[in-house]
């Protein structure tokens, strides 16, 4: 397709200053524009044979390529165009001339964030330049971490109760409010970044995140920042989730018998409102039967990060010398993008999600703390279970 012709610039006289209320004007804003479809067919053109798996029908050509149906696509466009169209035209990306769209904005950060390829590479498969791949990244980051903050909130306690009623149908476990699971996001550091601090027990420069997900695999919470060379249970700590559960604000439903929990696994400690397995051998026929239906609701959560990181390869490709300052923006905005298409009805492609573990080649860790009313409360869910399976037999 031939660039579009520059239109000629009409000289206009200057204002009689006098006649204005002021000698300076505030910069007129760019007039709103109708969504631009052109930056696809031309990307799409230019990248259609770029992989041996990229779909032929065009809109599973888009998802393949952007993750998100266009349906979605779109209503991602709705959140930030305000902030990617408020700015001075002097702070919008140009090249050659013209203005970027919001929609090829949104577009060249999506496939940065879906593909985890270098910035020249992504550049090149839009036409534009490394440093307008890494300004229109962040500046939609920064605009997803304010604008869609609201699809990654703690549910109101109709929601809550609706997890609890799915996971029981599903698996038996009672007032269980959903699964959390924790996962190292690898990096390379330079050398005089390069402290024990981030080195974790793999010998990888890491950054850890652990999310809380519900019965549809939608992040409930999550926190991150922290090092990789923390245990699990260390990170659960100091995470908020931990004191408002600790101090009675969350997790504090009605239920004499079986309080209200998540489900986590053995490198988390056993807790009031944390179920863990039963370790060690010589398991009881009961203990067992738990252990099974704790591990089908704990797999929620591992399929949760399994599907987060192949989606967004940004978080599981080794990331390049990342600003640990960014960084945790960043895997916030997977997560909102995530949890955005479950909102939307939305799905990924099967071949998407990982094939393996979401921390392939990491260790299992065991965490040996066990609190005395946490042993009590899982010991009832153990026989809630067990109640169950005799009646259903």
């Amino acid at each position: 397709m031939a660039p579009p012709k520059k239109s000629k610039k009409v000289k206009r006289k200057a204002k009689d200053s006098s006649k204005c209320g002021s000698l300076y004007s505030e910069p007129k804003l760019p007039e709103p524009q109708p969504p631009d479809s052109e930056w696809w067919y031309s990307f799409w053109h230019k990248n259609y044979d770029s992989g041996p798996d990229i779909p032929l029908e065009e809109d599973e050509a888009f998802k393949y390529f952007f993750r998100v149906s266009k349906k979605t696509f779109e209503y991602i466009c709705s959140l930030v165009r305000e902030d990617l169209v408020s700015r001075p035209p002097s702070g919008l990306i140009n090249i050659e001339g013209r203005l970027l769209s919001v929609e090829k904005q949104v577009a060249i950060a999506l496939r940065r964030l879906a593909s985890g390829e270098a910035q020249v590479s992504v550049g090149t498969a839009f036409g534009v330049g490394q440093s307008t791949v890494s300004q229109v990244t962040w500046r939609f980051i920064e605009s997803m971490e304010d604008r869609a903050r609201h699809h990654l909130k703690w549910p109101e306690p109709e929601r809550i109760e609706q997890t609890k009623q799915a996971l029981e149908a599903s698996f038996g476990i009672p007032n269980c409010c959903g699964a959390i699971d924790a996962t190292h996001i690898i990096m390379t550091l330079p050398a005089v970044e390069s402290s024990d601090d981030w080195c974790d027990q793999e010998s990888n420069y890491s950054m850890f995140m652990q999310v809380v997900v519900d019965h549809e695999m939608r992040f409930l919470d999550m926190v991150t920042g922290w090092p990789g060379s923390m245990t699990v249970s260390r990170l659960l700590k100091f995470s908020g989730i931990y004191k408002l559960c600790e101090s009675g604000k969350r997790l504090n439903g009605s239920r004499a018998e079986i309080r209200e929990h998540l489900i986590g696994d053995s490198a988390y400690p056993l807790l009031p409102w944390l179920m863990i397995p039963f370790e060690g051998k010589g398991l009881s026929a009961a203990m067992k039967t738990f252990n099974v239906k704790h591990k089908s609701v704990h797999t929620i959560a591992t399929r949760a990060l399994s599907q987060l990181k192949g989606a967004w390869r940004i978080l599981h490709k080794v990331m390049w010398r990342p600003d640990k300052q960014k960084l945790p923006s960043i895997i916030l905005v997977c997560c909102l993008l995530h949890n955005i298409m479950i909102d939307n009805g939305d799905y990924l492609h099967p071949n998407v999600e990982l094939s393996d573990h979401h921390d392939a080649g990491y260790k299992e860790q065991i965490c040996l703390q066990v609190d005395s009313i946490g042993r009590a409360v899982r010991e009832r869910v153990c026989s809630h279970l067990q109640v169950s399976t005799m009646l259903t037999d």
